[in-house]
């Protein structure tokens, strides 16, 4: 129980060392100082709907806590399809999760990225892109983006460290949700939901 505790532990460290070093490399394409949370990953993961038949689209997967918490949901390693900026972490996940369709590239370049995959329908969007770090415009740009891969009403979840919304408000175009405030994350996350105007 103690080993397995200590073990735990030291991979975390490990984790956030990883991810530090990475945020000194890139500041803007991380966003963040050290990993989400699992309670945050968690809350991230809980609009997966397994059942609907649908793979998941992640976008900034970082050291994978959100990928392990929608693999956790009941998703299949081969449903869902992973997208990360840093050649670093992208060399971590794809030695981490075996099955899980990695993909290096750029979120804001989604057909590119997806290439084969990029006519595809997916059951939500989990996002960890740090948008606070892009133009207004292309975070509106993406979000629609994101919208159009997913049936309507099912949603584009988005982690961000601001107190509003990343993304501005467009009621003609799509729907805002504050879905939960994570206190136990640091820095305290907020999560929005995204949902296409039916």
């Amino acid at each position: 129980m103690v080993f397995r505790l200590k073990e735990r532990l030291g991979k975390r460290f490990e984790e956030e060392v990883e991810f530090f070093k990475a945020w000194q490399r890139d500041k803007k394409g991380v966003g963040a100082v050290i990993p989400t949370s699992i309670h945050a990953a968690r809350r991230m993961a809980s609009v997966v709907n397994p059942r609907s038949g649908l793979s998941v689209l992640e976008l900034g997967a970082g050291t994978g806590v959100i990928t392990k918490a929608i693999l956790e949901k009941g998703i299949k390693p081969g449903q869902l399809i992973s997208v990360e900026y840093s050649r670093d972490f992208y060399e971590g996940l794809t030695q981490r999760f075996p099955g899980v369709d990695f993909r290096l590239g750029d979120a804001f370049a989604l057909d590119d990225v997806l290439a084969e995959r990029s006519g595809e329908q997916f059951d939500c969007v989990v996002s960890a892109v740090p948008m606070l770090s892009f133009p207004m415009e292309r975070r509106v740009a993406l979000l629609e983006d994101l919208l159009a891969r997913i049936p309507a009403g099912r949603p584009v979840i988005q982690i961000t460290y601001g107190p509003l919304s990343p993304v501005i408000k467009m009621p003609d175009r799509y729907e805002v949700s504050h879905y939960d405030f994570v206190v136990r994350n640091i820095p305290p996350a907020q999560l929005w939901t995204y949902r296409r105007t039916i």
